[in-house]
């Protein structure tokens, strides 16, 4: 699979998306062009095998990893420590 060129920051900032549970995989793709199977390919490359295993698993069974699984209405999660 064919992965776009994307600086060492952000493919961090696409790491930390794809392990956070309420970020899904339309969030990714709209900010940076990246569909589920691109993100699952750069996961794959940047991972080590153990993290990566660990990491589909868990978001496998994640149904807010995908907006039409979703089984709440609320719009994006805002912490209470956030303005």
């Amino acid at each position: 699979m064919k992965l776009p060129l994307l600086d060492s920051a952000t493919i961090d900032r696409i790491i930390e998306m794809a392990w956070e549970d309420r970020t899904p995989f339309e969030a990714i793709e709209l900010q940076y062009d990246l569909s589920e199977a691109q993100v699952i390919a750069l996961m794959r490359r940047e991972m080590q095998s153990s993290s990566f295993k660990m990491w589909r698993k868990r978001v496998s069974s994640r149904s807010t990893k995908h907006l039409q699984k979703r089984d709440f209405s609320v719009g994006r999660f805002k912490s209470n420590n956030q303005a």
